[in-house]
């Protein structure tokens, strides 16, 4: 559980500072692989509008800050 938390503090860091640019589905898959390579199951990624009602723990911005990635267990 402890590696879990860690992953996504530390995705949502790092998603934020450098991924304002990038395509959504791109930055997307780079996420799941880091969470797969961490070995954490059961989740998914899905990308809304921000501000939208989604539900999850944001851990990535994408297309100009215009949308997000949010992870649910």
């Amino acid at each position: 559980m402890k590696k879990f938390i860690l992953a996504i503090g530390l995705l949502s860091l790092a998603g934020t500072a450098f991924a304002d640019g990038k395509p959504c589905e791109e930055l997307k898959a780079e996420i799941a692989a880091k969470l797969d390579a961490k070995g954490v199951a059961g989740y998914s990624l899905e990308i809304v509008d921000k501000g939208a009602e989604a539900g999850g723990k944001v851990v990535g911005t994408c297309e100009s800050g215009t949308k997000v990635i949010v992870y649910k267990r």
